[in-house]
């Protein structure tokens, strides 16, 4: 059976970039967006007209990222807020990355087993992605994935991290507003949420805040938070206990608010410049890379340096000139 046309003014992915059966058709499709997710994953080389297509119906969407130490509860929290959203109507895609072992290249996407309550809601899309190697705490395919469920029609986009530390403040760069999660119990409180992370956190969450260390952790972030710059916006700290929902309803209010400081103060379209930027500059290195790498001359090059007849520097300056 073909596929049946999409509704006026739904999104659809071009017949003419894509084969029927595999991108064509409705995004709210479920498994026509998994295909096209699949396709960005991929690096499929229809991947550059598709996202063409799709620009127009992006830039709606609003962008929550979830970071902070392993055993935070970070996917917990992730399906309580998207229950949350959804009890106001929301549509809610939900991008959970993993990280990708160094030795087997695999990964354990176990955030669809922790949300199973939501498996079987049509307004819910879940999809864990690798990271495959990549830095930050994201997979290189996450900004790309955002557009695309952006462009599905999905009102809010919960972003979870891998969970690896200090490192993983790349969400900031992709996320209208940022949670930081840090919990109580696991030695220097502020040592989760320091250097990096103080400065990208919009809203800071102690979850399992059942724990008897949990005032002291709320103290010790709010007196580092105190000597941080500020932007016109103070990033609040929360309790909650993600398992049995507590805090979720005061975490809500701060997220709205944090929205609402965005919109009224332009910080939103700044935010979303910095987010086309790093994404521009990471597709223009990742092709740069491929093509250097390609390059006759990187064994000769890398054969006078390894010989000490040539410097690195030298030695990157002519590889470089082969980009003209």
């Amino acid at each position: 059976m073909p596929d049946q046309p999409a509704a006026p003014g739904e999104p659809t992915v071009p017949t003419e970039v894509a084969p029927p059966r595999e991108t064509t058709g409705d995004l709210r499709n479920v498994r026509q967006l998994a295909r096209l997710l699949s396709i960005i994953e991929d690096g499929d080389p229809r991947l550059r007209s598709v996202m063409k297509e799709l620009a127009p119906l992006t830039g709606t969407a609003r962008v929550i990222g979830l970071t902070g130490p392993p055993g935070a509860g970070k996917s917990t929290l992730t399906g309580a807020l998207t229950s949350a959203f959804r009890a106001r109507g929301e549509r809610v895609g939900v991008l959970a990355v993993d990280p990708t072992s160094p030795f087997s290249g695999g990964a354990l996407l176990g955030d669809r087993v922790r949300m199973q309550q939501h498996a079987t809601d049509p307004d819910v899309f879940i999809r864990s992605m690798a990271s495959r190697g990549h830095l930050g705490g994201l997979a290189g395919a996450t900004p790309q994935a955002i557009r695309a469920l952006d462009a599905a029609g999905f009102g809010v986009i919960l972003v979870e991290t891998v969970g690896v530390g200090q490192a993983e403040v790349e969400v900031a760069a992709m996320a209208d507003t940022t949670v930081v999660l840090v919990v109580p119990g696991m030695g220097d409180s502020v040592q989760a949420a320091k250097a990096g992370l103080l400065e990208v956190g919009d809203v800071f969450v102690v979850n399992k805040a059942d724990r008897p260390d949990t005032r002291q952790t709320v103290r010790d972030l709010r007196n580092m938070l105190a000597l941080a710059t500020s932007d016109g916006w103070k990033p609040p700290v929360e309790t909650t206990i993600a398992v049995s929902g507590e805090g979720l309803d005061e975490l809500m209010g701060q997220l709205d608010r944090h929205w609402t400081w965005l919109n009224d103060s332009g910080e939103r379209e700044r935010r979303r410049l910095v987010r086309a930027r790093e994404e521009i500059l990471a597709l223009a290195s990742g092709t740069a890379a491929a093509r250097l790498a390609a390059a006759p001359a990187l064994t000769e090059l890398a054969a006078r340096v390894a010989a000490a007849d040539l410097g690195p520097f030298e030695a990157a300056e002519e590889l470089l000139a082969f980009l003209d």
